[in-house]
């Protein structure tokens, strides 16, 4: 999405680099606790992001713990059946919860960093309502209940060319090009 000629590479891409938890209160957090780590880990400039859905009949749950809201994830354990699982604990929080209450937002954290600091952070988010069924095959996580009322179609119905022409993460990686330019 950042449509620049660089060359990328990722945590793959180096060996012996430990994971780095997401264990902060805030995405933010998290992004940056990332991007230093990583950027630490390597000599590189590093982005990271943390992302997820915040739902405001549930107090911001899921929050930071998103893709793991069903209960810690298993290790090795299939992505789909816990992204299944996750809605199904969602939807099961939601009953009897009218439409009009069901607002929710996905949320995405950027942060740019060197080694020494951090460069640039922004956010980007995308606002819906909660669905009461799943509709929709494309995309991933929470993506087949996340309703985006102008396009009368929830997120899992979208192209990958629609999805990030208005996501969360697409609407913070355009933020952040202006740093990479400045």
């Amino acid at each position: 999405m950042l449509d620049i000629d660089l060359e990328w590479l990722g945590l793959s891409d180096f060996e012996g680099i430990d994971e780095i938890p997401e264990d902060g209160l805030t995405f933010a957090e998290n992004a940056r606790k990332k991007a230093l780590g990583y950027a630490r880990a390597t000599g590189l400039w590093t982005i990271a992001d943390d992302s997820g859905l915040v739902v405001d009949a549930l107090g911001g749950q899921p929050g930071v713990k998103s893709s793991r809201f069903s209960g810690d994830e298993e290790e090795n354990a299939d992505r789909t059946l816990i992204d299944h699982r996750n809605i199904a604990k969602l939807l099961r929080l939601l009953e009897g919860v009218p439409r009009e209450k069901r607002t929710a937002r996905f949320v995405c954290c950027l942060c740019l960093a060197g080694p020494e600091e951090v460069l640039a952070e922004t956010k980007g988010t995308l606002e819906g309502l909660i669905n009461d069924q799943p509709v929709g095959e494309n995309g991933f996580g929470y993506d087949p209940i996340f309703f985006v009322p102008h396009l009368n179609k929830t997120v899992a119905q979208l192209t990958p060319e629609e999805k990030n022409a208005i996501s969360h993460r697409g609407n913070a990686i355009r933020k952040l090009k202006p740093f990479l330019f400045s």
